[in-house]
């Protein structure tokens, strides 16, 4: 997040507080809404990139740790989505954004606290993504370097689908995560949604306590990722797997990005983890150890236009002691979840039903928004994952005037 409050910061410099989120979720106990007949139905932009798109759903569980939300759960579950570069198979479906209790129970629960939709008159289960459910990897350029994604604190792995989607079709395999029991809600196989257990009130304990979680989270998915390496399925239905995914993954090149509390475990697990080479944090404020002693590894920071080193002392001390290849970038214009799908939605929401969008995304026109996000994180990658050379970061890119280095 961009300070160490649990909130997403108040719309007018960003989005409404989480807390408001969290509470809803927590005392919201009657059926979700169906969708109205004339609910709205959102796009999301295509991927730029050069390869159709792949996803496919893993559920995965460590049986090596007590949930830690949930005092009754033995071992703790997630669920995870591997997004790749694909074989051509324009017969499969495309997948949902959200799959139909999560599209739901987000109506019912987190859009109101967020977007400020009322119940029914959004069709969030309606919206496709742009990848094919199931299709085989394309191996034709060999294995594909990985990129684990976190979302925001309370948020689904579901929002940031436009980065993810453009990353996989530029090359990479996105392995998005859900936090059980942080995030509001996730649907697993055969119909169970698990919804929000965390505090409604949060205190720097539950938040600090929450991003250990976090990163526990995503060296289990590491250690099941290569499993997938050696030719086994971790998936605890051991639901048939896309062709090609086996042996697919290149685990010698992992980057970590993040959203909001996404972005603090984004560095938090290039920081402490030796398996994660690079990582992006977009508009998150740092919590843990990684606060104080930075990385040693490449890492970009992205801001929203009111982030600065000075209203976020973790920002200050992380930059000040990161010693490996490093660039902070403003983005003018922009708010806290301009850096989510919101930033694609939000417009849309405006003009169907009047919500606020400059009070959510800020005022930097939202297509260029997209695609400097797009540019930048995907030239990073490339940049330490591939060995591709950029002039991206050197100076002030007169491709995005509106990215400007922060001083």
């Amino acid at each position: 997040m961009p300070t160490s409050t649990p909130g997403l910061r108040a719309r007018r410099t960003g989005v409404k507080a989480m807390g408001l989120a969290l509470a809803a979720v927590a005392t919201l106990t009657a059926a979700p809404a169906a969708a109205e007949p004339s609910a709205v139905r959102l796009r999301l932009p295509a991927p730029t990139g050069g390869s159709p798109i792949g996803v496919t759903d893993l559920h995965l569980v460590d049986k090596s740790r007590p949930d830690p939300w949930v005092a009754a759960r033995p071992y703790r579950e997630l669920m995870v989505s591997v997004w790749y570069p694909a074989g051509g198979s324009p017969r499969l479906p495309l997948a949902p954004q959200m799959a139909p209790l999560a599209a739901a129970d987000f109506d019912d629960t987190l859009a109101p606290a967020l977007f400020g939709t009322k119940p029914g008159t959004v069709d969030w289960a309606a919206t496709t993504t742009h990848a094919r459910a199931g299709a085989p990897v394309d191996r034709r350029a060999g294995r594909v370097p990985v990129v684990l994604f976190s979302a925001g604190a309370g948020a689904p792995r579901t929002i940031g689908a436009t980065l993810v989607e453009e990353l996989a079709s530029r090359g990479y395999a996105v392995v998005t995560v859900d936090h059980t029991y942080e995030a509001a809600q996730v649907e697993f196989p055969g119909g169970r949604l698990e919804r929000s257990a965390f505090p409604q009130r949060p205190t720097q304990e539950d938040m600090a306590k929450a991003q250990r979680v976090r990163e526990e989270d995503m060296r289990f998915v590491l250690d099941q990722l290569a499993r997938l390496g050696r030719g086994d399925n971790p998936d605890a239905e051991r639901r048939r797997l896309p062709a090609g995914l086996r042996g697919g993954l290149d685990l010698t090149r992992v980057g970590a990005l993040g959203h909001s509390m996404g972005g603090a475990t984004a560095a938090q697990l290039t920081h402490g983890d030796r398996r994660v080479d690079a990582g992006v944090n977009l508009d998150g404020g740092f919590r843990g150890s990684v606060a104080t002693t930075g990385v040693a590894k490449p890492f970009l920071q992205i801001a929203a236009e009111n982030h600065t080193r000075a209203s976020d002392p973790s920002w200050k001390s992380f930059w000040d002691r990161s010693t490996g290849w490093k660039r902070e970038l403003r983005f003018t214009g922009t708010a806290h979840y301009s850096f989510s799908d919101a930033e694609a939605m939000v417009p849309q929401l405006a003009g169907e039903l009047g919500v606020p969008a400059g009070d959510i995304i800020g005022t930097m026109d939202p297509r260029r928004a997209v695609t400097a996000q797009r540019a930048y994180v995907s030239a990073f990658f490339d940049l330490h994952l591939k060995g591709r050379q950029t002039t991206l970061f050197d100076a002030l890119s007169s491709r995005f005037p509106e990215v400007k280095p922060i001083p």
